[in-house]
C-alpha cells in the first residue's frame, strides 16, 4: 500500500539558516516555559520537570517546533483534565501509585515513546515513522482523558474482561464516559497532527487516531490483568501504591514490575509501531 496515502506530498524544503535558529529559539524557550510552569502550578514535580525539558529538547531535535506543540497540546489538556473537578477524584487518586502532579517517571512513560520516535524519523529521514511519533502521543492523550474523565461518570465502570461493577480507578475499568473521553483525546492529537506535521495526511490521521485509541485499549488490558495490584495491611485499601497509611503495601495480584509507568510506556510504544508495521 503506497506510503502517499497516509504521508502528505507537501514539500519537505530545507528552511533558510534564519529561520531555523528563530524555531531553535523560540523552541528553547517554550520547553524552559512550559517546564518552569508546569512545575509552578504544580503540574509537575521537580523531577518531572527536569525530564520535561529534556523530552522536549529531543523531540525539537527529531520533529521541529511543530512535534513540541503537539507535545505541548497533550501535557496542558491532560493536566488541565486532571485539576478538572478534583476533589470528586480524591478516593480514585488515592488508589494510585502517585499523584497528579508527574514526577520523572511519569513523564518519561508518556513522552520518552514519542522522543524516541522523533529521533528516529531525524535519523532515518523515512517520514513513516512521524506517524509513529504521532500515534504514540495519541496513545498517552487518549488514555489520560480516560483515566481523568472517566471517574466523574454517573455509572459505576465495569471490567473489561468480567463485565461486573469495580470501583473507580480500578485498573481495567471501562465506562461509556471514559471510553468517549479515550475516543477524544485520540481524534484531537490526530486532528493537531493533520495541521502541525508536514507529513501527515488525511489518511495518516486516521490512522493516528485509531492507533491511539487502540493504544489505550491496550493500556486497560493490560492494566486490567497483569499489572501490580496491591492492599493496604493497615486500612485493606486496594491500590497501586507501594506504601499506604505509613506501610509497605501486599502485593496480591500482577507482575511486580509492571507499575502503572510501564503499563503507559509499553501502550505508548505499541500505538507508535503499529502504523510503522503497517507499512512494513
Amino acid at each position: 500500500m503506497s506510503h502517499l496515502i497516509f504521508l502528505s506530498k507537501r514539500s519537505s524544503q530545507n528552511p533558510g539558516s534564519s529561520t531555523v535558529g528563530v524555531e531553535s529559539i523560540l523552541s528553547f524557550i517554550g520547553i524552559v516555559t512550559g517546564a518552569a510552569a508546569g512545575w509552578k502550578l504544580k503540574f509537575l514535580t521537580a523531577s518531572g520537570a527536569a525530564m520535561a525539558f529534556l523530552v522536549g529538547s529531543l523531540i525539537v531535535l527529531g520533529s521541529g517546533i511543530q512535534g513540541l506543540m503537539l507535545l505541548f497540546l497533550f501535557f496542558i489538556t491532560s493536566s488541565l483534565f486532571s485539576a478538572f473537578r478534583k476533589e470528586q477524584k480524591a478516593g480514585v487518586e488515592e488508589k494510585l501509585a502517585k499523584s497528579s502532579t508527574r514526577d520523572w517517571e511519569q513523564v518519561a512513560a508518556n513522552g520518552g515513546v514519542p522522543a524516541l520516535f522523533a529521533i528516529l524519523a531525524l535519523w532515518t529521514g523515512d517520514a513513516v515513522w512521524s506517524l509513529g511519533f504521532a500515534a504514540s502521543i495519541a496513545a498517552a492523550n487518549s488514555d489520560t482523558w480516560a483515566s481523568e474523565i472517566g471517574p466523574l461518570s454517573k455509572e459505576s465502570p465495569r471490567h473489561f474482561l468480567t463485565l461486573r461493577k469495580v470501583e473507580r480507578g480500578t485498573s481495567g475499568g471501562v465506562s461509556v464516559l471514559g471510553t468517549g473521553a479515550s475516543a477524544g483525546g485520540a481524534l484531537l492529537i490526530a486532528g493537531a497532527s493533520l495541521l502541525l506535521l508536514p507529513d501527515i495526511s488525511l489518511g495518516g490521521a486516521a490512522v493516528i487516531a485509531a492507533a491511539g485509541f487502540l493504544g489505550s485499549a491496550i493500556d486497560t488490558v493490560i492494566g486490567g490483568t497483569i499489572q501490580s495490584r496491591s492492599i493496604c495491611p493497615e486500612c485493606g485499601l486496594k491500590t497501586e501504591a507501594r506504601a499506604h497509611c505509613g506501610r509497605a503495601t501486599i502485593q496480591t495480584g500482577g507482575i511486580p514490575w509492571m507499575t502503572n509507568e510501564m503499563v503507559n510506556f509499553l501502550s505508548c510504544l505499541l500505538a507508535g509501531i503499529l502504523p510503522v508495521l503497517f507499512f512494513w
